[in-house]
């Protein structure tokens, strides 16, 4: 199954997909680390993960962070 959500707030733009698939993931935050820690759930988990999210990181990274926590447990909780 697939499943696709996007969030758009003041702060980020997010365009997330999760697939229980296998397949490559392709995940760009704009935070180093946070994208790092995606694809080790990615690969751990065998599920893939496109996220494409923009957010204000200049001014912190929380934003993007949050959303992408927001959105990943709402796919999860609704589809789970």
């Amino acid at each position: 199954m697939t499943y696709q959500k996007k969030r758009n707030t003041a702060e980020t733009q997010l365009n997330i997909t999760l697939a229980n698939d296998a397949s490559e993931s392709n995940i760009n935050t704009g935070v180093g680390f946070l994208d790092h820690m995606l694809t080790l759930f990615s690969f751990h988990s065998q599920l893939s993960l496109q996220i494409e999210a923009n957010g204000d990181t200049e001014v912190d990274d929380h934003h993007v962070t949050e959303d992408i926590g927001i959105v990943l447990g709402s796919i999860t909780v609704r589809n789970g």
